[in-house]
């Protein structure tokens, strides 16, 4: 029987879990022997009985060297590497770009590393995407964080006493996470506003309720990859573009910023110059100080206030309502676990020429395998390949041949991004995303939002 292993979460910070009892209960439908790490849920609010009555066994962090299937939520550290088994799939977010030793580990540790982060946006993907399911619970608590720490009320109200004005909240960046802040704050009765590089956003916040603002030239026009993603700008445009929000920022009492791309550092849209003129109260929140931020002076975990502006740079917001994030954390990576099992044999069997495969494979058989990462992790193994060379002089022993034949390497496209996608699927999805984020509160969004989860995330 192959064994499916869900360990206890140990980067800082994390208070998410890669299962839940109802993903359990379908890996054992599926033929998997579940072990879970004693305490692993309990930051989500799953305690350990939870998990057994759903099938699984509780176990100790020992006991994950016999898995087959490693299920997380964060990259493993190399302490954690060392454990594993040779041949052990790996499954989770594991955030490769700017982090090329630790993708080397990883194929050092002889596993097959799948990071969810680059589930390409197809149809049949949509299940999987973690970006999305993640952006989306960040956008939404992002807006309550700001609620929190700004001392006034939201909505409009008129009372015996006089009348209260409805808040100005300002969104910096319309992707997944930017839609469902829109949507939150209209529901609180904010009065909302909101910016993008994208023109096909623009009718989106429309749709919520808000107003768009930005730069309209032919720079804008063009601001969207086939992917859907936003692209870098000129600084002209940036230029342009922080002029036009200068004068807007000064009026606003809240402002979320979610402006991500992948692989850089987040870009700066709010400078202390233009915070400086906000009221004293106002509350900014950088969904990208994680990535170097898009507010200056934010830092990474910390609340601090500039010239009487609170401003909020949590750590993995989407993991401030961890007990829903595992949940549909633990949906996504069920649904694409499912895809990589034989259900006849019962068996992990991966099927390289899946497209879904080739774009989330970043480690196979002791390789880094990934297009964007194989040349940096050849370069970074140059220097110790010259090293084990033979003396001059001395004659080197022959190699001995390989046991098996080796592993043929999965074949991946390259991509300008860490995903592809036809382009002709970011505009409906994105559409789809604004349609359910005005839906009336109970109702959940659609992880088909798909207006570039990438270029917002705290979605990030």
């Amino acid at each position: 029987m192959m064994r499916v292993a869900i360990p206890k979460e140990t980067a800082p910070n994390e208070t998410r879990v890669a299962a839940t009892p109802e993903t359990v209960k379908k890996l054992t439908a599926l033929g998997f022997a579940v072990v879970v790490e004693a305490g692993a849920g309990v930051a989500s609010r799953i305690p350990d009985g939870e998990f057994v009555a759903a099938g699984a066994t509780i176990g100790k962090a020992a006991d994950i060297a016999r898995a087959d299937v490693v299920l997380k939520v964060r990259r493993p550290s190399s302490a954690e590497l060392k454990a594993y088994k040779k041949g052990a799939v790996v499954i989770a977010m594991l955030d490769p770009y700017g982090n090329d030793a630790a993708v080397k580990a990883l194929a050092d540790a002889g596993v097959t590393a799948f990071t969810m982060e680059f589930m390409p946006r197809i149809t049949r993907a949509q299940v999987m995407d973690v970006l999305s399911s993640q952006a989306n619970l960040a956008g939404y608590q992002a807006v309550i964080d700001a609620a929190g720490e700004y001392d006034r009320a939201l909505p409009m109200m008129m009372t015996a006493a006089g009348t209260v004005p409805a808040a100005k909240v300002f969104i910096m960046g319309v992707g997944v996470a930017g839609l469902q802040a829109i949507a939150t704050a209209r529901r609180l009765g904010a009065v909302v506003t909101a910016t993008d590089v994208r023109p096909a956003v623009k009718e989106q916040v429309a749709s919520l309720g808000a107003k768009f603002l930005a730069v309209e030239d032919e720079e804008f026009k063009a601001a969207e990859t086939a992917g859907g993603y936003a692209k870098e700008m000129s600084k002209e445009y940036q230029a342009k573009q922080a002029a036009l929000v200068a004068d807007h920022i000064a009026k606003q009492d809240i402002v979320i910023t979610t402006a991500l791309i992948p692989g850089r550092p987040a870009p700066r849209l709010v400078t202390r110059a233009m915070y400086a003129r906000m009221r004293p109260g106002s509350v900014l929140i950088d969904l990208a100080v994680e990535r170097g931020g898009n507010v200056e002076g934010a830092v990474a975990g910390k609340i601090t206030e500039v010239d009487g502006v609170k401003i909020v740079g949590h750590l993995n917001v989407a993991g401030r309502i961890a007990a829903t994030a595992s949940q549909l954390y633990a949906k996504n990576l069920l649904a694409f676990v499912e895809t990589l099992v034989d259900k006849d044999a019962k068996v992990i069997k991966i099927d390289f020429d899946d497209e879904l495969v080739k774009a989330t494979v970043l480690t196979h058989g002791g390789k880094v395998v990934h297009p964007n990462f194989a040349s940096a992790a050849t370069a970074a193994s140059a220097p110790a390949a010259s090293a084990a060379k033979p003396a001059a002089g001395k004659k080197a022993a022959p190699a001995k041949p390989a046991a098996t034949k080796p592993v043929k390497a999965p074949v991946a496209k390259a991509a300008a991004t860490a995903k592809t996608a036809p382009s002709k699927t970011a505009t409906p999805k994105a559409k789809t995303a604004a349609k359910t984020a005005a839906a009336k509160p109970a109702a959940a969004p659609s992880p088909a939002a798909k207006t570039a989860a990438k270029s917002t995330e705290g979605e990030a």
